[in-house]
């Protein structure tokens, strides 16, 4: 074999060797004999093989591969850039070695709970820089192996074309090119070897690496699973047993105590300097907080008293105990994955800020359980001074324990006569059940250690004491953040953002309560973990979760269902939230045509909602491609019977951009008078003025004749008819009305009002006023108003309103009451009846 050859092994080694971005590169394996670049050649070449080069082709050909091979060979002249990351990967290695020195496979179940925990995160860590390094590799890799790879390929196009040349056919001087550019080639293949031979070996290093850190987190997931399962187990003697042995004060458990220590201060310091983008949030969000908090409290001091509750100025007051507080929840949500000893240590620094933080009412309704819960877990913490030795350490938690009984107990019988009605006793009612639970726990907890089984002792007790303090400090966090919400909310942007003014429930309550479900969960995740059950329980819900359901070509699982439900939520909640915000903060603030912001809104909201829709069902596991019988059968239901709600949505879409009809817009339409309140893609709702809702389909207001009151503006004429009795002056008339109207507020000068005489009545001469209101809100308000308004001004300037007048003509009359009528007319005419007495 030829020694250009070594190039094309170099590559297929790092293609091997499994790096991202680099199984994609298809090396051409060159002829390697003359007679094989004859076959080649003198074949038709599948494609993708080598290509024999036209005659005519050969000179441009050669001037590109020759500028091709020159810059591939200045490229592998240079520094290497892998080279680079040798210092990387050596520190990735130190931190493997050191853990597996201070902790290997028989030392890891000695081992605390905690310090394992911590080390399962180590690990994790450790994984997660090297798979960051090994993506930098292979995009350091990447152009290397394109560049061998484009090399032999065009190396294979050259050599079959000097193998299909026969004998003469070709001139000698492009004969001669051809073995220049050959030569060429092959230089730069070899220029390659070097870089791509210490690639290749810092990829057999990361391998033996990757496996080393494998390995490793399996020993130490094998090692909690073993503890875990031990919890049940006695696996000490009693505690009345030990100490008669000197040996029990000195059983080797100080160096598990110094090479915990020992690992737990490498993984702060390697986690410190990694400076990874969610510690550099943190840090940013913490040089920000305490001068924000500082001027909150210099505001604070400044404003009125009695401006704000004494909740607020309670934690206002305090803005360094605040920027404490919040930076130990910043550590926790911010730093999951951080050493424990880290979060431990931030725990322990907000132990005074919590208890200068609590509500003000708080010590009346809990009394002196957040200092009982405070003390017994700094207490806790001081265990570890005894860890030297076993007996000591079992003995101070069984008295650690029972003193934490003996004050729950003396709490709850102090408690016992408190307040029981309201909220505040429902409060008091759960803290007594939780104070009970607390004090069975521990008693277990010493009934435990007095038999031999330590391991769950110390899970109890470490589960009760971190679990009380971890919700007690976010109780306190969330007080915390209700002031701040409020002081920035509620007072700072009430009066410019309308979204915070208005609505069932206001934005500061909202986040209040999102805040609220977060630390929740948050602690529920904490106390599992404390309590040994997260895991499995973890273990538990993902089994089910990730079990998939196959019929036939279709599968699914529960966590898909579960996912396609929480993004269709989100999407909706995301839609209503931008339309309420577009509607209310952003477009009701521009100039824009009326009708023009609900649209935007409206088509923004429905957007979203299909986006987001799509995105559900990405995220679920299903492709747009699989959806295609889907749309199919969607398709023949909207031929066979969906013609109406299709019609209707199309409607819902001209509506928006037409713009006929307006939330809020009086209409009269399919014998519905009101108003409209709201338009949607299928339907628009309209209120009646009896305050029924009625729900037009868009069809309707498209297809049928629509009467829009508002459409361009909200005049509306009023208009009535009157008569005047006969003999009464027409143009005083016409003068008095419309002098009337014109002084009556919310009747519009332009058009003006007028007065017309329409002619002879029965019984008056009749007259039609009309007038404008701009207020159409209250036209019939207006309109009755007038009438009043004209009746007394027409009674002022002495113009009667007839009643209606009748002549009676009898006839056929009997001649007795023809006569009695007539003698009865002239007595009765001008005199009035005669009186009659009793």
């Amino acid at each position: 074999m030829r020694l250009t050859c070594l190039p094309n092994l170099l590559l297929a080694s790092v293609v091997a060797l499994g790096f991202p971005g680099t199984a994609r590169a298809q090396v051409p394996v060159p002829a390697t004999t003359k007679a094989t670049a004859q076959t080649t050649a003198s074949a038709k070449s599948d494609e993708g093989g080598p290509q024999v080069i036209a005659l005519a082709d050969i000179p441009r050909r050669a001037d590109s591969d020759e500028r091709f091979a020159t810059a591939v060979a200045m490229r592998a002249a240079s520094a290497d850039p892998a080279a680079g990351m040798l210092s990387r990967l050596q520190a990735i290695e130190a931190s493997v070695d050191e853990k597996n020195r201070q902790a290997g496979a028989s030392r890891l179940r000695a081992m605390p709970i905690l310090r394992l925990e911590s080390l399962d995160r180590y690990w994790a860590f450790d994984a997660h820089r090297f798979q960051h390094w090994k993506a930098d590799l292979a995009a350091t890799i990447d152009p290397y192996v394109g560049d061998a790879a484009e090399l032999a390929r065009r190396r294979a196009d050259w050599e079959a074309t000097r193998a299909a040349a026969t004998a003469g056919s070709m001139p000698a001087a492009l004969s001669d090119r051809i073995d220049v550019v050959i030569a060429e080639l092959e230089s730069s293949e070899q220029a390659l070897s070097a870089p791509l031979l210490g690639q290749i070996e810092l990829g057999r290093r990361a391998n033996r690496l990757e496996a080393g850190i494998q390995t490793g987190q399996q020993s130490v997931e094998n090692a909690i699973g073993y503890i875990d399962r031990q919890l049940l187990r006695v696996e000490a003697p009693p505690l009345w047993r030990m100490g008669a042995d000197p040996a029990d004060y000195s059983d080797g458990e100080m160096d598990i105590l110094q090479r915990g220590l020992v690992l737990e201060g490498g993984f702060l310091r390697q986690y410190s300097a990694a400076n990874l983008p969610n510690q550099r949030v943190l840090n940013l969000l913490q040089l920000l907080l305490l001068p924000f908090l500082l001027w909150l409290a210099a505001r604070s001091r400044r404003g009125p008293a009695g401006s704000r509750d004494p909740a607020t100025l309670r934690v206002l007051g305090r803005p360094f105990s605040s920027w404490l507080l919040l930076s130990a929840i910043g550590v926790m949500v911010f730093e999951p994955n951080a050493p424990l000893l880290l979060h431990q240590f931030m725990m322990v620094v907000a132990v005074v800020p919590v208890l200068r933080l609590l509500p003000a009412d708080s010590r009346r309704l809990l009394g002196a359980w957040p200092y009982l819960a405070a003390g017994f877990f700094l207490l806790l913490r001081l265990s570890f001074l005894l860890l030297a030795s076993s007996v000591l350490y079992r003995w101070y938690q069984v008295i650690l324990a029972a003193l934490a009984i003996a004050s729950t107990l003396w709490l709850l019988w102090a408690s016992r006569h408190a307040v029981r009605d309201g909220k505040a006793g429902r409060t008091l009612r759960l803290v007594r059940v939780i104070a009970w639970a607390g004090a069975v726990l521990l008693s277990v907890s010493i009934v435990a250690n007095l038999f031999g089984n330590a391991s769950l002792s110390e899970m109890l007790m470490t589960g009760v004491f971190d679990s009380g303090f971890m919700a007690l400090l976010l109780y306190a966090a969330a007080n915390v953040f209700a002031a701040l919400l409020r002081e920035l909310l509620a007072e700072g942007l009430a009066n410019r953002v309308h979204l915070v003014r208005t609505g069932a429930t206001s934005l500061p309550d909202l986040l209040l309560r999102l805040i609220v479900v977060a630390m929740a969960v948050g602690w529920a995740v904490f106390t599992m973990q404390r309590f040994r059950v997260f895991r499995p329980v973890y273990g538990f819900v993902e089994g089910v979760i990730t079990h998939r359901f196959t019929y036939g070509q279709f599968a699914m699982s529960l966590g898909d269902v579960l996912a396609f439900v929480v993004a269709v939520f989100i999407a909706f909640w995301l839609s209503r939230l931008v339309r309420v915000l577009l509607q209310e903060e952003v477009l009701s603030r521009m100039s824009l045509p009326r009708g023009v912001g609900n649209s935007i809104a409206s088509l923004t909201y429905y957007a979203m909602l299909l986006f987001g829709l799509l995105a559900a069902l990405s995220v679920a596991g299903f492709k747009l491609g699989q959806l295609t019988l889907l749309f199919g059968a969607l398709g023949v239901g909207i031929g066979l019977g969906l013609q109406d709600v299709v019609k209707n949505f199309v409607s819902g879409l001209i509506l928006m951009f037409e713009r006929p009809v307006q939330p809020g817009d009086a209409v009269d339409v399919a014998g519905t008078s009101g108003r409209v309140r709201e338009i949607g893609m299928r339907a628009t709702t309209v209120r009646t003025f009896d305050g029924a809702d009625v729900v037009v389909p868009n069809g309707i207001l498209l297809s049928e004749k629509v009467t829009n009151w508002t459409l361009r503006d909200r005049n509306r004429r009023i208009e009535f008819d009157l008569g005047v009795a006969y003999g009464s002056d027409p143009a005083l008339v016409a003068e008095v009305l419309v002098k009337t109207a014109r002084e009556m507020p919310g009747i519009a000068g332009d058009p003006a009002p007028v007065a017309l005489f329409q002619g002879f009545g029965d019984s008056a001469l009749d007259f039609r006023v009309r007038a404008w209101t701009n207020d159409f809100d209250n036209w019939v308000s207006l309109r009755s108003q007038l009438v009043g308004r004209l009746y007394e001004a027409l009674a002022r300037a002495g113009i009667g309103i007839p009643f209606p007048q009748r002549d009676l003509h009898l006839r056929g009359l009997p001649d007795e009451l023809r006569q009695a009528l007539a003698r009865k007319g002239p007595q009765d005419e001008g005199t009035s009846p005669p009186a009659t007495g009793a």
